[in-house]
């Protein structure tokens, strides 16, 4: 009955199957971009130069670059 019932099942079960799949790569995928150092390192850069260009104050400097360093570190964390 195993056999037959997989087979009756295949049709649904194998798309099913490679959606999931399909799903899993993705969230990888997700995963490893958010969780990249260099994504906020490249942010910390982008706010010294707009701080250096006088696009900004130092004030929202600094608040930013506290966010941008608490991402830093919980990626950090998160990474081991």
């Amino acid at each position: 009955m195993g056999l037959l019932r997989t087979l009756l099942t295949l049709p649904i079960a194998l798309p099913l199957n490679g959606i999931g799949w399909v799903a899993g790569q993705v969230a990888q995928a997700v995963d490893q971009q958010w969780y990249d150092p260099r994504r906020v390192e490249a942010a910390l850069l982008a706010l010294e130069r707009r701080l250096e260009a006088g696009e900004i104050t130092e004030a929202e400097f600094e608040a930013a670059e506290a966010e941008q360093l608490a991402e830093l570190a919980a990626i950090r964390a998160a990474r081991g």
